[in-house]
């Protein structure tokens, strides 16, 4: 296959590319991105002279650009994770969420259906989205894959409507797609606006570190290298036109997620003191605030036997070590 990731110098992309780059499968490895604040190509450093690698930095708002790279790599497979996605910056700016997440989907299923030219059976476009699409869940349930959707913030909304176009390039023109919805996703190379390395990044420098409201709101924490290679095995075995969630199987309270944050780093660095707990703030809740996510996985682990192998205790443990070690 001739690979086009998209998004591959932000977080989940250059773990992606990191765990698959040496897969026998790809003939060559694309790099699409046009690095926003949060994509840095030194997060690729290790395998920018691999002879599969190629970067292209193109915007996916760039139409023209993002049809030459298609036709000029010979692109027969797509994982789109290009996008906007902090919720606290689609509040404040909604444009660029609009813009990328709807219009940037549309230009590169437009630049994949035209290449194609209606020989879709040995190519394949993957959408990877997020399960705030399926808006909030109460105290109890699970997000499956027939959840209605009903987003609560612009840029949940803009993942929803990008989901959308998907699937109906699928029903009207026959692309061979599927889409992934994943839970929230930790683990090294993650820029640090994100609720887990700011909590780092706001112990080791000795700041207020924020909780929003109670600090009660529920996550399915998901390492990053668990949802990589489940986005591996559905690009290459999941069902036509099928979605599958990718969850980590770990519910946890945003406040006890920044406690254990709180003592793996007066266990790692304990030069600064300790006691970082005290650094804990409330503040006003954000607009909008999804209470609960949480994914019922089994879909894809029936279908394609994937199933996380990180708890979150581990994960978050490796986490924490790492962003100590990579302060630089």
């Amino acid at each position: 296959m001739n690979l086009l990731i998209t998004g591959g110098a932000g977080f989940i992309g250059s773990n992606l590319i990191r765990h698959i780059i040496a897969k026998p499968e790809i003939h060559k490895l694309i790099n699409l991105d046009c690095l926003t604040y949060a994509g840095h190509l030194a997060n690729l450093e290790t395998v920018s002279a691999h002879p599969k690698y190629v970067f292209e930095k193109v915007d996916i708002r760039d139409k023209a650009g993002v049809i030459r790279v298609v036709e000029q790599h010979e692109v027969t497979h797509v994982m789109h994770l290009a996008a906007e996605s902090h919720v606290d910056r689609s509040i404040t700016g909604p444009d660029d969420f609009i813009s990328t997440n709807i219009i940037g989907t549309f230009n590169l299923l437009e630049a994949c259906r035209g290449f194609w030219n209606g020989k879709f059976d040995d190519k394949r476009f993957h959408h990877i989205s997020t399960d705030e699409v399926y808006g909030s869940l109460g105290a109890t349930g699970y997000f499956t894959e027939t959840t209605p959707y009903a987003p609560n913030s612009p840029y949940s909304a803009s993942k929803a409507s990008s989901d959308m176009i998907v699937r109906a390039y699928h029903h009207t023109h026959g692309l061979n797609t599927v889409i992934t919805n994943c839970s929230n996703n930790y683990g090294p190379f993650q820029f640090p606006e994100k609720l887990i390395p700011m909590v780092i990044q706001n112990c080791l420098s000795r700041k207020s570190i924020p909780v929003y409201g109670d600090g009660m709101h529920v996550r399915d924490w998901l390492y990053v290298r668990d949802h990589t290679e489940a986005l591996w095995q559905v690009l290459n075995r999941g069902k036509t036109a099928e979605t599958y969630n990718v969850g980590g199987n770990n519910e946890w309270a945003n406040i006890d997620t920044v406690k254990l944050i709180c003592e793996l780093i007066d266990e790692m660095a304990p030069q600064l003191g300790g006691n970082t707990q005290k650094l804990i703030t409330h503040v006003k809740d954000r607009a909008g605030h999804d209470r609960r996510y949480a994914i019922d996985a089994s879909k894809l682990q029936q279908d394609l036997g994937w199933v996380p192998t990180y708890t979150f205790e581990n994960g978050i443990r490796e986490t924490v070590r790492w962003y100590l070690n990579q302060q630089a």
